[in-house]
């Protein structure tokens, strides 16, 4: 098999998986809302509810779609389709399994490893705001206007103190491949004393940037407490307002996707991404295929833990104020990121010379 070959398995292989896992979080979310809240859930649909997804895509597939009056009738589709766009590509960078040995050539299981996978990150979260601010905007509803507005102003306040917390990792890696800071952490000693085959994580040396990156992590995907520009108790729905059939589901589907990527950058830059303890023992005694696939299982369990975490907070805290909103990214985040920063630097500074 060739790269090329391999490349295309690989780029159908986590579309199809991105898609699955957004929609059975639909169902999951409202299996963990109703076992929360002594309820059964889903239940009609297949067995346990398990072909409740399907359901409702078939529903979205069949209803009506309509333009409000006055609207951008361009922009009006364009919006959904960028934020679905932005949020399938965005783990085109990130490793989610160590490597595969076919025909004698080793491959990475990474779509693009670029050397700058980090800002290719960065740079797409930024863009996935347009795709709310210009659905938004074209619908002609000022309900859905002012949720736009929230919207791009949460975002941009909270991707300071997550790219802020992310020069900490970086520092640490001395890279902005998200292979080499994946590498890093399935090698060595934790703290230099404990050795760990495969759980030299990050998160043993920099727990305050993780609380600041899961913090604005569930702020950027919009989700509970921070869902301010879709909440329906002031906004009717937000910037979706106005939207109906597959147009509201691309926004539905690309909120729970960005969901999914979010926890895979999450588990990638502190749980050690597709490391598992005796992963460098697996590849030497088993074969660097067994080691591959259980690195792909131990990644996507980790992303699941990380989704189920997401669904309890929405299920458990209440919705922020949207003065809190913006005290807590603005004057509580920013700062804790900062003085983490200064303080890894120094610490890298002092113990490397």
């Amino acid at each position: 098999m060739d790269l090329l070959t391999f490349k295309i398995i690989l780029v159908v292989s986590l579309f199809a998986v991105s898609l699955g896992v957004a929609a059975y979080s639909t169902w999951g979310e409202r299996k963990v809302a109703a076992i929360l809240q002594d309820r059964i859930g889903p239940n009609r649909a297949g067995p346990f509810g398990i072909l409740q997804p399907l359901a409702d895509g078939g529903k979205l597939f069949f209803k009506e779609g309509f333009v409000p009056q006055g609207a951008d009738r361009f922009l009006f589709y364009v919006g959904p389709a960028i934020t679905m766009f932005i949020s399938l590509i965005t783990g085109a960078v990130i490793p989610w399994g160590k490597s595969f040995n076919i025909g004698g050539n080793s491959f990475d299981i990474q779509v693009a490893n670029i050397d700058v996978g980090v800002l290719y990150l960065i740079g797409m979260v930024s863009i996935g705001v347009y795709g709310m601010m210009i659905g938004g905007w074209a619908s002609n509803n000022k309900y859905s206007l002012i949720g736009a507005i929230r919207a791009s102003s949460q975002m941009i306040s909270y991707e300071l103190a997550m790219g802020l917390s992310l020069l900490s990792i970086i520092l640490m890696a001395g890279s902005l491949d998200l292979n080499m800071i994946t590498g890093s952490q399935g090698t060595g000693k934790i703290w230099g004393l404990i050795p760990a085959d495969g759980m030299n994580w990050n998160i043993f040396y920099q727990p305050l940037a993780f609380i600041i990156f899961f913090v604005a992590a569930m702020a950027e995907t919009n989700r509970h407490p921070f869902d301010l520009p879709e909440c329906e108790s002031e906004l009717v729905n937000g910037y979706m307002t106005e939207y109906s059939s597959m147009n509201f589901g691309q926004y539905m589907f690309g909120e729970y996707v960005n969901m999914f990527i979010s926890n895979a950058l999450i588990v990638t830059l502190f749980f050690g991404g597709f490391n598992y303890p005796g992963i460098n023992w697996v590849g030497e005694n088993w074969g660097e295929n067994i080691a591959g696939v259980l690195s792909i299982f131990a990644m996507l369990f980790k992303v699941i833990i990380g989704i189920l975490i997401f669904m309890w907070i929405r299920w458990t805290i209440p919705r922020f104020r949207y003065d809190q909103l913006m005290h807590l990214g603005w004057k509580t985040l920013i700062p804790l990121a900062l003085g983490n920063l200064v303080i890894t630097a120094a610490v890298i500074v002092f113990f490397t010379n």
